[in-house]
């Protein structure tokens, strides 16, 4: 992974009337409701540490009343933290003065709602220019780039329109387009597809993942619907009552789930489509990977045909093309239970490691125990390599 372009720290964020000095004196192991119920003071974020690497889509989710829009507006302190250090390109966010802190919210990031926020008696191309407007660019320079960036967002041709003119899907298209004008390093998304009907919902997510792709800009995407989070994010951070409980790539939270709160989020998804052939091969004493062997980041869905017409298992290699596994379709169908974590692996062993922030993540292999217990051997965890589309 790339050098962080974000760096959080036991990022704290207290509600009430002496926030500062309750946390200097009270027990931070007690929970949101015990703090309340003790103090009064309701807490937002708890100690929440995480990195983003640049160029990376980090996905925070949780449900309602989790923290995890206060603690993305922590990091640009439109809500200031309580305690904690947030470093943006190697700044500290925390310690920026007014005139920089404007600096770095015009110029480095930008943020894209769910509500659109367009100014309704401004045209199209006005409101993707008002950013620019706001750094002093020129009408006619901030209007051509407004007309390009509107190509981009595919709104061409729409931008002497007023947003009510527009449909929910093309204003937030707007919205984007909008945000990406002043040329961000950093986007932020809070929850910006959720009140659009699922099939412009999915649209927005192809287009912005089709951005993404062409920009390589570094995102943070808020979300409480976690295939949403899957589709759009290298890495996922759970929160639940301020605290993030998991932190991971979508393959391993659902395949290893920190908790019964995290497992209930992933009971639903098909892991088939999450969970790579690294993950759940067994071993093999084959040293030939063959003329098609199978790569461990392979996800399972795209070896289904195979599998199905295949007479034995197919050997699985890793990046430096050695063998490091099988997998036949028996594996497969077991994969496709929908019982999540370790159940999935019928009693095989999960090989934990740990992830971003000191939490524990893992991968769990499935027929592994066995073959460890006649063998003595251990078995290699591969590099997984997974990004849902």
């Amino acid at each position: 992974m790339s050098e962080p372009m974000i760096v959080c720290r036991g990022v704290w964020k207290i509600f009430g009337p002496d926030a500062v000095r309750m946390l200097e004196t009270h027990d931070r192991s007690l929970s949101r409701a015990e703090t309340e119920a003790r103090t009064g003071h309701i807490i937002a974020v708890k100690d929440a540490s995480f990195r983003v690497a640049k160029g990376e889509c980090f996905v925070v989710m949780g449900l309602s009343g989790s923290g995890k829009s206060t603690l993305v507006r922590c990091l640009t302190r439109l809500i200031e933290p309580t305690d904690g250090k947030i470093m943006i390109s190697g700044q500290d966010v925390t310690r920026m003065s007014r005139r920089a802190l404007l600096t770095l919210r015009r110029n480095k990031v930008a943020m894209v709602f769910q509500h659109f926020g367009l100014f309704p008696h401004r045209k199209v191309l006005e409101n993707i220019s008002y950013g620019l407007e706001v750094r002093g660019v020129g009408l006619k320079d901030r209007l051509a780039k407004a007309a390009k960036i509107l190509d981009l967002v595919g709104l061409g041709g729409w931008g002497d329109r007023y947003p009510r003119e527009l449909s929910g899907g093309m204003q937030q298209r707007v919205g984007l387009a909008r945000a990406l004008a002043v040329d961000p390093e950093i986007l932020i998304f809070d929850e910006p597809f959720s009140a659009l009907d699922p099939l412009i919902r999915r649209d927005m997510q192809n287009e912005l993942l089709e951005l993404q792709n062409r920009l390589q800009k570094t995102l943070v995407f808020i979300t409480h619907d976690f295939p949403e989070a899957i589709r759009m994010g290298d890495r996922i951070a759970i929160m639940k009552d301020g605290e993030i409980v998991q932190t991971g790539t979508s393959e391993d939270i659902v395949a290893n789930p920190a908790d019964s709160y995290v497992a209930d989020f992933t009971e639903d998804v098909p892991r088939y489509k999450v969970l790579s052939a690294g993950t759940v091969m067994r071993p093999t004493a084959l040293s030939d990977p063959g003329t098609a062997p199978v790569r461990s980041s392979d996800r399972i869905d795209s070896l289904i045909n195979r599998l199905a017409d295949a007479d034995s298992a197919l050997p699985v290699v890793d990046d430096g093309g050695a063998v490091v596994g099988e997998i036949d379709a028996s594996i497969v169908m077991k994969a496709m239970q929908t019982t999540p974590g370790p159940a999935l692996a019928d009693g095989a062993d999960c090989a934990k490691a740990e992830g971003p922030g000191g939490r524990q993540t893992g991968s769990t292999m499935i027929g592994q125990s066995a073959a460890k217990q006649s063998t003595g051997a251990s078995i290699p965890t591969p590099k997984r390599q997974i990004r849902l589309r």
